[in-house]
């Protein structure tokens, strides 16, 4: 259903160094390497559930409650061992299938590509989004790529997308301001943004939390499908 650069992206980052313990729910592998921003990592989709931790955790795992079994049984045990799962994210991909369709899909008039001639209207555009609205979207003028819509002369919503653990998955943020909001702005930039990514060869990924239902629905009207849910426990405290 999606593109193998995401089925290969998550086959390497789960790879690790050993497997520790196979179940038929739930895989963990030890990377002794150990991540440098998280302790364990966990994706899950409809094939079934794989984590990656590092090797004294999962030690501590093994010690304490045994090889846990599902994933609910593995964020209990993370949670016990002082390493919560932060809360998971939605991961959406454009399906295979649907791509060619995106890359052949004609530009709105109103969205265009974004650069340095745009740091006044970005400046602007920031200055009317909220605080929480700007940390959740996460959407810069200097990421990888970014595009944006305009309405008499304004930006209102844009998107940005930066590439992700050096991969060639790039993942994205967008951001409309609240009185342009239900306009079919979001969906725009989202699909002008990930044209641009398709045609670099790239793969663009969106992300949004779980209870994020207006992130949610923005992904189906952009033709996003959902892939899993993907959570980590932080090195350090959030």
């Amino acid at each position: 259903m999606f593109s193998s650069l995401v089925e290969t992206h998550w086959q390497q980052a789960f790879a690790g160094d050993t497997t520790r313990w196979r179940e038929p729910a739930l895989t963990v592998t030890i990377d002794i390497r150990a991540h440098a921003r998280f302790r364990a990592i966990l994706l899950e989709t409809e094939a079934g559930a794989r984590a990656m931790l590092d090797p004294a955790l999962a030690d501590a795992l093994v010690a304490a409650v045994g090889a846990p079994l599902e994933p609910d049984e593995l964020r209990q045990a993370l949670a016990q061992a002082g390493a919560p799962l932060y809360g998971a994210d939605h991961l959406f991909y454009f399906p295979l299938r649907d791509q060619a369709g995106v890359l052949a899909e004609p530009p709105a008039a109103h969205v265009r590509a974004l650069g340095p001639d745009d740091a006044a209207a970005f400046a602007a555009f920031e200055s009317e989004a909220s605080e929480p609205d700007r940390d959740d979207a996460y959407v810069a003028l200097d990421h990888d790529a970014a595009f944006g819509a305009f309405a008499d002369g304004r930006l209102v919503c844009a998107a940005s997308m930066y590439r992700w653990d050096e991969s060639r998955l790039m993942d994205l943020g967008v951001l409309t301001l609240a009185g342009h909001r239900g306009r079919g702005h979001a969906r725009a930039v989202v699909r002008a943004i990930a044209r641009h990514a398709l045609a670099q060869g790239w793969e663009p990924q969106y992300r949004c939390q779980l209870d994020n239902a207006a992130s949610v629905a923005l992904a189906a009207a952009a033709g996003l499908s959902g892939y899993g849910r993907w959570d980590v426990a932080p090195s350090s405290p959030q």
